[in-house]
């Protein structure tokens, strides 16, 4: 199973090398297996394999005290959430335009999980845009499926996805996903089913989804 390393034309020599010289090779959507072929001249079969989750384990779960907590009654009716390494890939600022949009038809919070270089960024903008009190970031978390089983919607909003394991955590805890129609997301989200899918550039569309189902 040979990773494809990057974007760099400087690689692609010798991962093509690699991959056509590999007993078997694998790929977690069909979508980067299209890729791969676009971007090597390679000849090796690829085979895809997607990505799964152990569902005894992946699950939603009855939190009450946890979801008051980071949502309090009082004060928020849905809870929204956006986990990733916040990579530029990953347009973490998006996210925040979509959820500027929705915070004023729905009383509802965004949390962050994970650690990454754009989580500094997308704080700031959480501030200049009058949202501090609505967003929290949590940070690196062991454990994600309590998050998950007390959310209300994944945001996804990523410029590209090779697969979208996030987003298949999500779904598994019940959770319905807002995203990003591009790379291996739509394999993985069934538009109009468990989610909704968007145009990358189309935030108002992915607003009103989120909006929709919250």
């Amino acid at each position: 199973d040979i990773p494809l390393i990057g974007s760099d034309p400087s690689y692609s020599e010798t991962v093509a090398f690699s991959i056509d010289q590999s007993d078997g090779v694998t790929a977690v959507s069909a979508s980067l297996r299209r890729d791969t072929y676009q971007a090597l001249p390679i000849k090796r079969e690829i085979r895809v394999i997607p990505n799964f989750l152990e569902c005894d384990e992946h699950r939603r779960r009855e939190l009450p005290e946890l979801r008051a907590r980071i949502c309090p009654p009082a004060r928020y009716d849905k809870l929204i959430i956006h986990l990733s390494n916040f990579r530029p890939v990953k347009r973490v600022d998006a996210a925040v335009e979509i959820f500027e949009r929705v915070r004023k038809q729905v009383r509802a919070k965004l949390i962050f999980v994970g650690e990454g270089p754009e989580l500094g960024r997308a704080m700031r903008m959480v501030h200049e845009r009058g949202l501090a009190c609505d967003v929290e970031a949590l940070g690196e978390q062991d454990q994600v499926v309590p998050l998950l089983s007390v959310s209300d919607l994944f945001l996804l909003p990523s410029a590209q996805e090779s697969f979208g394991l996030a987003a298949l955590e999500a779904m598994a805890c019940e959770v319905p996903v807002v995203a990003s129609r591009v790379g291996g997301l739509p394999e993985v989200v069934e538009d109009g089913v468990s989610g909704f899918l968007s145009e990358p550039d189309d935030l108002d569309g992915m607003a009103k989804a989120a909006i929709a189902l919250l």
